[in-house]
């Protein structure tokens, strides 16, 4: 006998299959590259935040395979109750030398490191965060889970952040946006934000996770893409997409911010550390990174020629320099035939709809990797226009 739960689950579950938005779980059945094998056929991927390529690179797979021998799986515990081990201190050494950060506190995910940060600067009613509209679901839950006063300005509405912050009564101000935005592809006007921040007395959080290994000369994300580097602007980010595709994320800010974050947040407290195999391949990341610029310029090379393929296509896309295109086709339910479609053509490329984006904004999510061939992004635009064929609606939009 079903729960009154239960069934409100499953009719919720029946209405998504009946309108064309359930989504199907795809099976990849090797590593993450640009081009893999999923559900028992080979695909160009253009759904992974893989932007460097480095989810297999021999050299972080080494670094991964000694971590384990090194110090086996993980700590069996918190940090704070079973001791820090050698591997994350150089972990978050190796953070500070490549963001160039006083200091860097590492987490299991990102999600964790938004959701340890914001409720943990700002706890009282007496504080204040002001966010993007559209930023990431875990900034999103982390704002949820502070007691302070929430202000969600318009996408990239300056002039309305800075009237809340003018008007906003408050002890501690966090200020919060995404670097790169996740289903937009665009960049936040770091400077800009930056210099109302100051302002006002609030701190800048800044959320690269889209950002870190991609943009600015050498991969540090959206400040040194501006050149506004400054010390004081609080950074969260992942070592889950360019920099090595595993897990984990980090809180990049002064010695007082992360030291607090230590003694205080409680993602920080009582979760396990991160796995020793994915601080020693995060470093082999970012020493990759470091050491190869040509793969920004060749990722860089592959985003310019698909932007430009889409728009040749006749088809919606938001303009940006960013790896992520999305592909605007209107309604969720076509996203996801088109997905499907695209699939059936040996291309994946994720569908999304509300209410991850506004109603008759769904797209594909199109993202690029440095890892890509000519010949990958030539065939992905050519499944594209054959599918696109068959949804005249999606032109439309």
């Amino acid at each position: 006998m079903q729960t009154t739960l239960e069934q409100t689950l499953a009719a919720e579950l029946q209405e998504l299959r009946n309108t064309g938005q359930y989504k199907q779980a795809n099976e990849l059945q090797k590593p993450q590259a640009p081009r893999t094998r999923m559900d028992g056929q080979d695909i160009v991927m253009l759904s992974s935040n893989n932007y460097l390529g480095l989810a297999n690179h021999p050299q972080v797979i080494a670094a991964a395979r000694n971590a384990l021998e090194k110090y086996g799986m993980g700590t069996a515990s918190v940090r704070f109750i079973c001791g820090t081990m050698t591997c994350h201190l150089e972990l978050e050494k190796k953070i500070c030398e490549f963001i160039g950060c006083e200091a860097a506190t590492t987490f299991i995910s990102c999600w964790d490191a938004n959701v340890g940060l914001m409720p943990t600067l700002t706890p009282t009613a007496e504080d204040a965060i002001f966010s993007d509209a559209l930023n990431h679901a875990s900034i999103i839950d982390a704002i949820r889970l502070s007691k302070a006063q929430r202000f969600i300005f318009k996408h990239r509405n300056l002039a309305e952040l800075e009237n809340m912050l003018k008007t906003a009564k408050a002890r501690n101000r966090l200020v919060i946006t995404d670097g790169v935005f996740s289903m937009e592809g665009d960049v936040a006007d770091l400077p800009a934000l930056k210099e109302l921040a100051n302002k006002y007395d609030a701190a800048l959080v800044v959320d690269e996770s889209h950002a870190t290994g991609v943009l600015g000369k050498t991969g540090r994300g959206t400040a040194e893409h501006f050149g506004v580097q400054d010390p004081n602007t609080i950074q969260t980010s992942t070592l889950g997409k360019a920099l090595g595709g595993s897990c984990g994320g980090y809180v990049a800010a002064t010695k007082i911010v992360c030291d607090y974050l230590i003694q205080k947040s409680r993602p920080q407290l009582f979760s396990n550390a991160l796995p020793p195999a994915v601080c020693y391949g995060s470093m082999a990341a970012i020493d990759v990174l470091m050491h190869e610029p040509q793969r920004l310029e060749k990722l860089r090379k592959n985003v310019a020629q698909f932007r430009s393929g889409v728009k040749e296509l006749g088809l919606k896309t938001i303009e940006g320099i960013t790896p992520i295109v999305p592909v605007i086709v209107g309604e969720t339910p076509t996203a996801i035939q088109m997905q499907k479609a695209l699939l059936a053509e040996g291309v994946f490329v994720s569908g999304f709809g509300y209410p991850v984006v506004p109603k008759g904004e769904a797209r594909l999510r199109c993202q690029i990797s440095a890892g890509h061939e000519k010949e990958d992004l030539d065939f992905a635009l050519a499944a594209l226009k054959k599918v696109a064929e068959k949804f005249p609606q999606a032109r439309g939009h």
